[in-house]
């Protein structure tokens, strides 16, 4: 069975830094497209980003230029690293794993099979 496990929220100061880690279980890590996503209270889940087996990455126009994700097969996990954070990017982040790289897919949440627990990220002003 594929466990996600997202470690690193906390609380930050606005214009803050901030990595998230995305550790997978698996054999498989290294085929999987893996997505990060956040929820606010009373909102949607939000893609933030995305990155494929060969690398290739995925933003949201929200994240764009301040968010960096980066993978290490070697160690089964993903990376989010996260600057010049405002108090709109707190959010409960996901981590998820799993389905297809099409572009067209890979922004929505119904193209991963697994998910972590979250990890809650806010950001004071």
């Amino acid at each position: 069975q594929v466990q996600v496990v997202e470690s690193g929220g906390r609380l930050v100061q606005a214009g803050g830094s901030l990595r998230l880690s995305c550790a997978v279980s698996g054999r498989t890590f290294s085929g999987y497209t893996m997505g990060w996503f956040r929820q606010a209270p009373g909102k949607e889940r939000e893609f933030i980003a995305a990155i494929t087996p060969s690398g290739r990455t995925f933003y949201g126009d929200s994240v764009k230029g301040r968010f960096t994700l980066s993978r290490d097969n070697a160690k089964n996990t993903v990376y989010l690293q996260m600057n010049a954070l405002k108090p709109d990017d707190t959010a409960v982040y996901y981590c998820a794993a799993g389905g297809t790289f099409y572009a067209d897919r890979i922004r929505s949440p119904q193209n991963y099979d697994y998910w972590g627990q979250g990890t809650q990220v806010t950001v004071s002003s």
